[in-house]
């Protein structure tokens, strides 16, 4: 599957998204930065997200409509409120989008509605988004698939049935081109449950790929995923944590991003394949194996024994598994200690 001219699959680099999200404080300026900041990571896309504090919910700062969860990172505030702070103002969008294109970048969102995918569309983005919590919107979906353009959801709360269900309306819709992102919708999520080794079942289950949206501190978690074959991460980012932004606690900052890209890029090389004896590299390295040596020097007739015939490096002697088959046995000839031990002096 290509992503923008970008191949992306198995036995290719693993995908890496930064997700924007509200990090921008409301400052054009500072989105700008970040995808510059993102860029100069490495990253291979950056995400934003399409929406209205109306769109989303309602204008109530009470009751169901605040946020009560105990431990809850915005605890306290009105939805209407919270995505008034983080929402991406549409007016951004292609100033956004021109500035990753400078850099060689992909760029494209995730819409809560239709309105968004029908701006989106008039912006042509390569691709969509569909966050966790919008996976079960069917009506969304089939708009989404509807565009022929490939698709990335997240699985976040979704119970295998319903990510049937989901994955059933999107192909049935037109998406050929999907990958489903394991993902804990918990913020900061902790790694014990990130249930990595869901991956590989999820593309088995459903025959796509999988990647990992992951919103746990540090790049651990995203790393190991790599090695279960993860082709896409997606991580989020902000250019410094102590000046806040709504999703900062659980973002990377720019050089913990380098890293994430680094190590990712590690994690898929080392997966290699199965393979024993060593690699070609390690073939120099077999002359510092042990083996048999005479230790001291013999003359014809001596029985070699446990002094004069040890196991040590080099490994241009005979294997030391042949030792205790050699002791007791007469050398047939002199040899000078420091001889590599071999069938001639038997």
């Amino acid at each position: 599957m290509k992503l923008g001219k970008r191949a992306v699959g198995p036995g290719e680099q693993p995908f890496i998204i930064a997700e924007l999200s509200g990090n921008h404080d409301q400052s054009l300026e500072k989105a700008l930065a970040m995808v510059d900041a993102a860029a100069a990571c490495g990253a291979d896309a950056i995400k934003i997200q399409t929406y209205t504090a109306d769109s989303m919910t309602l204008d109530i700062n009470s009751g169901d409509f605040v946020i009560q969860d105990a431990g809850n990172l915005w605890q306290g505030q009105s939805l209407y409120q919270l995505y008034q702070k983080a929402m991406t103002p549409w007016g951004w969008h292609q100033a956004i989008f021109d500035r990753a294109a400078a850099h060689g970048m992909l760029a494209f969102s995730t819409p809560f509605d239709q309105a968004a995918v029908d701006f989106l569309e008039s912006l042509q983005v390569p691709c969509y988004k569909i966050a966790s919590f919008e996976n079960s919107d069917h009506g969304l979906l089939a708009a989404v698939a509807k565009t022929g353009k490939p698709v990335i959801m997240s699985t976040g709360m979704a119970t295998q049935s319903e990510l049937a269900e989901s994955v059933e309306v999107l192909r049935q819709h037109g998406c050929t081109k999907l990958i489903l992102l394991k993902c804990t919708s918990h913020y900061p999520a902790d790694p014990i449950d990130a249930n990595l080794a869901t991956i590989p079942h999820l593309a088995a289950l459903f025959g796509c790929q999988v990647g990992l949206s992951d919103h746990t501190a540090g790049i651990g978690v995203a790393v190991a995923s790599v090695v279960l074959g993860a082709t896409v991460i997606e991580k989020h980012f902000v250019l410094d944590r102590s000046e806040g932004g709504v999703d900062a606690e659980f973002s990377l900052e720019p050089a913990e991003f380098s890293a994430l890209i680094t190590e990712c890029k590690r994690a898929a090389v080392a997966l290699g394949k199965v393979t024993y004896g060593g690699t070609e590299k390690e073939q120099a390295s077999r002359k510092y194996r042990r083996s048999l040596y005479i230790a001291q020097d013999m003359h014809a007739g001596e029985v070699f024994t446990v002094d004069n015939l040890r196991s040590v490096r080099p490994g241009f002697g005979l294997e030391p598994k042949y030792l205790p088959m050699l002791l007791g046995k007469p050398i047939k000839k002199a040899a000078n200690k420091g001889t590599p031990m071999s069938w001639d002096f038997i």
